[in-house]
């Protein structure tokens, strides 16, 4: 693949996470997203009926984040929030796993958390973020070696909120262990086409970015995420 034939709004999740993100905002991050063809929008749960409404009868899907930014809370806090995402209209889920039980060696309860969010997800594709910058290389093929076994949809590298966001050594690492029928989604510090490519041909499926109309028209960069 290279650079002429990339798809780029096909790859991308039109991103909007913060926690001040107003009504308005998220209005026009959807009419961006329809604007541009984006894959996905990917908001706060409880802005999940508001976008499902404002994307109603396009192609665009509503992903919704839980346990975010953290993910520390309860697993099944973490499975209710992605329940309720879903009956409001999320089309994706993105969860982020237990760093900390992860760093204390608690391979066991990772999985069980994951696994209980996956379930209620069902058919709906989960995407599960690992915040590799906190992580070692063998914490990330332990995390991408639980997902594959679990057969989510995607593992993805960051929430964009802790000490530093997608690497392309990171996402080869993730695609290397995954194999090809877990998706990858770069997210965090991915601001401008050069550096989307840069991922995607590193192997990633997906982009998260709030940076999604720079990318495409190939403009500077706004976004923070």
């Amino acid at each position: 693949m290279n650079k002429t034939e990339i798809d780029f709004p096909r790859y991308i999740d039109h991103t909007l996470l913060a926690m001040d993100a107003t009504e308005a905002q998220i209005a026009a991050l959807c009419e961006e997203a329809k604007q541009y063809g984006f894959y996905a929008v990917c908001v706060n749960s409880g802005y999940v009926p508001f976008a499902a409404r404002a994307l109603q009868g396009t192609d665009v899907k509503v992903c919704s984040v839980v346990g975010f930014p953290l993910g520390a809370g309860l697993t099944a806090a973490k499975a209710f929030e992605a329940k309720a995402a879903i009956e409001a209209g999320a089309g994706e889920i993105d969860m982020v796993i237990n760093v900390g039980w992860l760093k204390s060696g608690k391979i066991d309860a990772v999985t069980a958390d994951i696994q209980a969010v996956h379930q209620v997800c069902a058919a709906t594709p989960l995407k599960v973020i690992l915040e590799t910058c906190l992580l070692s290389e063998e914490q990330i093929v332990q995390v991408c070696q639980i997902c594959r076994e679990l057969k989510v949809a995607f593992v993805k590298t960051s929430t964009g909120f802790s000490t530093g966001g997608a690497r392309e050594q990171d996402v080869r690492l993730m695609r290397q262990t995954v194999g090809a029928d877990v998706g990858v989604k770069a997210s965090g510090a991915v601001r401008d086409r050069q550096t989307a490519q840069t991922m995607i041909l590193a192997g990633a499926t997906r982009i998260g970015t709030s940076s999604g109309v720079s990318i495409v028209t190939g403009a500077a960069a706004t976004g923070k995420y």
